[in-house]
């Protein structure tokens, strides 16, 4: 059994409360899922299971739509791709700083280098952004609430679908993925 995170795209946000974590905790054992444990009320899932994780989200995003009624992205890296995408941070001090300043936004595919570029020529605002393996890193030094580079932009600019995690989150996440469920 390999150690998965789950990472589902703008559920339980602006107040539309989607998706209880219980029901989703019970789905995703009903799926056959061991040591499932949620983290916040924005589907973030850590569990164990046997597949690829290309595999696991397809199922995981029929039995969320065919469950709840609603279609939603859904992002799985096992645990050693999580630790690498925390491990790879370019943003590392200032995320030590303002842990809430900086995000990892996964994506469905890795966006061109041109397009990359593109959007750093473009983007007027303080906020840098670099690119990992299927993971972008975002600095926003004046927050996330006043920046115009918003997730929307960046995925429709490089051509990518994605979904962001605070450095708190993923901090929390790590730690979810190096420890046993509780009974």
């Amino acid at each position: 059994m390999t150690t998965f995170v789950a990472l589902l795209r703008a559920i339980n946000v602006g107040g539309n409360n989607l998706v209880k974590m219980a029901a989703l905790k019970a789905l995703c054992e009903k799926a056959g899922f061991g040591d499932v444990r949620t983290l916040l009320q924005s589907g973030n899932v850590v569990f164990t299971a046997s597949g690829k994780p290309a595999a696991i989200a397809d199922g995981l995003k029929t039995s969320i739509a065919d469950a709840f009624g609603f279609s939603v992205a859904v992002f799985v890296r096992t645990a050693g791709e999580l630790e690498t995408a925390v491990g790879a941070n370019p943003f590392g001090r200032e995320a030590a700083d303002a842990p809430g300043q900086v995000v990892a936004m996964f994506v469905d595919r890795d966006p061109a280098a041109v397009a990359l570029d593109r959007l750093a020529a473009g983007h007027a605002g303080p906020e840098r952004i670099a690119a990992g393996d299927r993971v972008l890193y975002i600095h926003y030094p004046d927050g996330l609430g006043r920046s115009k580079l918003t997730n929307a932009l960046v995925e429709k600019r490089l051509g990518v679908t994605g979904t962001a995690r605070n450095w708190n989150t993923m901090t929390r996440l790590l730690a979810m993925v190096g420890e046993p469920a509780a009974d």
